[in-house]
């Protein structure tokens, strides 16, 4: 069977541009209200039963049977036998793409978090003390695709971060295990795993059961199940985002070969028929070269029907003006991934504001972000990237502020204090200053 990819041709030129530009960003966010009811009484079941409303469920949506938990605990010996038994080949990639990810987390994290505080003149010592996490609980995507790259992104900042316990839980349905996960853990430093999924993992995760505990973050992506146990667990543990759909935005000068570019487009169209992906260009040969391309290479890929679905249903290819108000397009769209693919990257990459990852330059395929470049492909998607960030070292650590008043200090503070707290109304907070002072 053949399939057509045709992602609409917009001008920013047009009349209609501002319309048929939101027409095609739009994505609703919102879950199926028979979903967010069914997760909600996984949910309940887990919180009230445990370990036994897990291996149910395990049962009848992984079509995997266990007597008991312990069968569906992955042994720090069963990691490391993944490992041992993989090729050298995926055994090397998979070692040197843990070490980017580790040595660039630990650059983030001398960076960014690291404790500190300074004395006032009085004596008075201010400062912020970072700890980290004790226990999170990563979800590995597992059923249709297997995600090694996901175990690597997610346990290694909470690793680098000083994380003590990282739980791991990643479907297997029918029991079938996929050794490169199994192996990425080992390298990872995942303490300890178990083969289930869904809300049910997520629920066991957040409330803990007999057997598996309670965690205090969970990170990870997942389907609409996962993502509604996550915003429901919320406050009772902490989350890192709820992702959307994956999205790619190449901002081109024409300059790349259109061949490399069309299949950067197909590089997220491929993941789901709600992935978008877009490309903005100021020349309206170049954009016909790439649809040719596009076209071209289509009939080539596994996942073509997938791939021709996103295109055809969300993508875009954007003539614009020039560079600069590609730029400024780019700004309003915020994409989780963002090639600059020009000969100068560098000179448009100070006007990019919002972007979850900038990949600058024709080599820099997004792939090479998601596997081993180093940075976390864990990215804000869905405009998200306006206020938030890639998941990092940050994501494991919370920050406790340090006060020591110094009896010179209290004097003056004390005072301050006072004033305020009486302008509130609050007699006991002023009396607890006052009493300190001479």
């Amino acid at each position: 069977m053949e399939y057509q990819a045709a992602p609409v041709q917009l001008s920013t030129a047009d009349a209609n541009f501002e319309h048929d530009f939101a027409q095609r960003l739009h994505w609703s966010a919102d879950t199926d209200a028979a979903i967010e009811q069914r997760v909600a009484d996984i949910l309940t079941d887990v919180r009230e039963r445990g370990d036994a409303a897990v291996l149910e469920y395990t049962a009848r949506f992984d079509g995997l049977q266990a007597e008991g938990m312990v069968a569906l605990e992955l042994t720090q010996d069963e990691l490391k036998a993944a490992y041992d038994g993989l090729g050298q080949a995926q055994r090397e990639a998979l070692t040197a793409a843990a070490q980017r990810v580790r040595t660039y987390h630990e650059a983030q994290k001398r960076a960014s978090g690291e404790s500190w505080s300074y004395r006032d003149e009085d004596g008075t010592l201010l400062g912020q003390k970072v700890t980290p996490l004790d226990r999170v609980g990563i979800y590995v995507p597992g059923g249709k695709a297997a995600y090694p790259s996901s175990v690597l992104m997610n346990a290694i900042p909470a690793h680098v971060a000083g994380v003590q316990e990282i739980i791991m839980v990643v479907p297997t349905p029918r029991g079938e295990k996929n050794a490169l996960v199994l192996a990425a853990a080992y390298v990872a430093g995942v303490t300890r795993g178990f083969t289930i999924g869904g809300a049910q993992a997520v629920a066991a995760l957040a409330y803990g059961t007999a057997t598996i505990p309670k965690v205090d973050k969970i990170t990870g992506p997942g389907n609409a199940y996962v993502a509604s146990a996550k915003k429901r667990v919320f406050g009772t543990v902490g989350i890192d985002m709820i992702a959307g759909p994956s999205e790619i935005l190449v901002l081109a000068d024409g300059s790349t070969p259109p061949e490399w570019v069309a299949m950067d487009l197909f590089s997220q169209a491929e993941h789901d028929e709600l992935a978008q992906s877009i490309l903005l260009c100021p020349d309206a040969d170049y954009i016909a070269a790439v649809q040719r391309e596009i076209d071209r290479l289509l009939p080539e890929m596994p996942r073509q029907a997938i791939i021709a679905k996103s295109l055809s249903d969300r993508g875009a290819l954007i003539l614009t003006r020039d560079m600069q108000e590609a730029c400024a397009i780019s700004n309003r769209i915020a994409p989780e991934h963002l090639e600059v693919s020009s000969s100068d990257p560098h000179r448009w990459e100070p006007l990019l504001r919002h972007a979850g990852a900038i990949f600058l330059g024709a080599y820099t395929s997004e792939s090479l972000g998601d596997y081993c470049a180093g940075p976390n492909h864990v990215l804000p998607t869905s405009g998200t990237a306006r206020f938030s960030s890639p998941l990092g070292v940050y994501d494991f650590q919370k920050r406790s502020s340090l006060i020591e008043v110094s009896e010179a200090g209290a004097q003056t503070l004390g005072r301050i204090a006072s004033v305020l707290a009486h302008g509130e109304g609050l007699q006991g907070h002023a009396r607890a200053a006052e009493m300190r002072l001479k």
